[in-house]
């Protein structure tokens, strides 16, 4: 898309307009569902292998896309909608699977909007069988101790707490203030380090949770 002879606006209706009347790459909003998974296919051949592995360990369209563009903006070093897009599919997984084993022949329901990524729905997890350990942060060995936790003292685990933070807004433990407090600035590669964290533990956690979901038979297609 070209841009360019946009004139500089404060008027968003100026700007949606001129989207509206592109003609350049247009056929991008006009391509079926087959079409388009086989153009980013291609766009994102150069990490297939990571991409390939998150489609085949997961083997759940409902949740696994979560993990699949997370890693594409990634290498296009979009680090706030990769860090997102990761931590909502780690929230998706935990919610659907637990969803499933707990509804007759693993069928779909509606989830409910109040049991979303927690101490409680992580444990909730590990009472159900879950690999919930796997979605320990590099170095929190006292992932089990914080999972634990009651109130008032309660602490959440780092994933939760990423989450909760990350996906609602609020980046301020990343503003580099380095330069002094008068100095300070935030840019999207100040989660970079997180966003590789987060990625590691997103794989690990793949790899057991789809051996778990294909053990116990939980919509999962193995193609061996």
């Amino acid at each position: 898309m070209n841009f360019n002879h946009i004139q500089r606006t404060d008027k968003w209706f100026d700007v949606w307009n001129a989207f509206l009347t592109i003609q350049p790459q247009k056929e991008i909003f006009e391509k079926n569902a087959a079409e388009h998974i086989a153009s980013h296919f291609e766009k994102n051949g150069d990490w297939s292998p990571m991409r390939n592995f998150f489609f085949e360990r997961l083997c759940a369209a409902e949740f696994h896309w979560f993990f699949v563009q997370g890693v594409d903006c990634m290498f296009n070093e979009f680090y706030v909608p990769a860090v997102s897009s990761l931590l909502n599919g780690i929230e998706a997984s935990l919610r659907i699977t637990i969803s499933q084993i707990q509804s007759p022949q693993n069928e779909f329901v509606e989830l409910t909007p109040y049991k979303v990524l927690s101490n409680n729905l992580i444990s909730d997890a590990k009472n159900l069988g879950l690999p919930i350990e796997a979605l320990a942060f590099p170095g929190e060995t006292n992932f089990l101790d914080k999972l634990n936790s009651t109130k008032p003292n309660i602490v959440s685990v780092e994933v939760v707490r990423h989450r909760n933070n990350i996906c609602h807004g609020n980046i301020l433990e990343f503003v580099n203030k380095e330069l002094g407090r008068e100095n300070s600035f935030f840019t999207p590669i100040s989660l970079r380090i997180l966003c590789f964290e987060l990625l590691n533990v997103c794989g690990l956690w793949a790899e057991e949770l789809g051996e778990f979901r294909k053990t116990n038979k939980i919509s999962h297609y193995d193609p061996k």
